[in-house]
C-alpha cells in the first residue's frame, strides 16, 4: 500500500516511489511511457496527475478535457489517435487542437513532443482503444455519485444543465467501455494524501515492489 501525505512530496516519499516504478516500465507508445489517469468526473484526477507529474520531474500532462468537446463528450477516440497517439508512436512531436469550453471551438494546434513519460488524464483515459498504447493505467477510486457531487459543487450552479447531460453520457460510456477492471493501480484520496493499491489488472513482480509509506 502506498501512502502519500503531502501535496508536493519531497524526494524519498511514496509518490516518488510510484514515479520510479513508472520510469522502470518499458515504453508503450513509441519512446513514450504513456500513463492513463482515469476515473469519474470530479474524482480528483487532475490534482493527482499534477502531483505525479511533478514527482516525475515535470512530465507533460495531456488532459482529455482538451480533446473532448460539447458535441463529442466521449466520441473523440479518432481525433486523439490521429493527433497524438500515432505521432508519438512514430517518435514524432504530436500536435493537437485544444478545445475551448467557453468559446465552444477548437483552438490553434499545441505541440506535445515525445517524453520519457506522458500522463493522459481524464474520463475515458483507459478506454479499450487506448489501452494497447498505455504503459500503466491508474484509476481514481471514488464512487460515481460522490465524484459527481464534488464536480457539481466545484463547477457551481451555472453548470447544472451541463452536468445533467454529462452524467448520462458518462454512465453510458462506462457501461459500454469500462476502465476500472483494467487498472494496474487504484488511487484513493484520503484526509492527508492518497492510498495507492494494486488494481484489478495489477501484477506486482519482484522488480516492481510497492513500498509502504511513512
Amino acid at each position: 500500500m502506498l501512502h502519500v501525505h503531502t501535496p508536493t512530496p519531497p524526494p524519498g516519499t511514496v509518490i516518488h516511489e510510484l514515479a520510479s516504478r513508472i520510469r522502470r516500465l518499458p515504453p508503450s507508445c513509441g519512446p513514450v511511457r504513456l500513463v492513463g489517469v482515469d476515473g469519474h468526473a470530479g474524482s480528483g484526477k487532475s490534482t493527482f496527475a499534477g502531483q505525479l507529474a511533478r514527482a516525475l520531474g515535470g512530465a507533460p500532462v495531456l488532459r482529455l478535457d482538451d480533446i473532448a468537446s460539447h458535441d463529442e463528450l466521449f466520441d473523440w477516440t479518432g481525433r486523439l489517435l490521429d493527433q497524438v497517439i500515432e505521432p508519438l508512436r512514430r517518435g514524432e512531436t504530436a500536435h493537437y487542437t485544444p478545445y475551448d469550453w467557453r468559446a465552444r471551438r477548437f483552438g490553434p494546434p499545441r505541440a506535445l513532443p515525445p517524453a520519457a513519460v506522458i500522463l493522459l488524464e481524464g474520463v475515458g483515459a483507459g478506454r479499450r482503444a487506448l489501452r494497447p498504447h498505455l504503459a500503466h493505467l491508474l484509476w481514481m477510486e471514488l464512487a460515481e455519485e460522490e465524484s459527481w457531487s464534488r464536480g457539481r459543487f466545484r463547477d457551481g450552479e451555472e453548470q447544472r444543465e451541463f452536468w445533467a447531460g454529462w452524467v448520462r453520457a458518462e454512465r453510458r460510456h462506462f457501461a459500454e467501455d469500462p476502465s476500472r477492471p483494467f487498472a494496474d493501480l487504484l488511487v484513493r484520496q484520503c484526509e492527508k494524501g492518497y492510498e495507492v493499491l494494486p488494481g484489478p489488472a495489477g501484477i506486482i513482480g519482484p522488480d516492481q515492489v510497492i513500498t509502504h509509506g511513512d
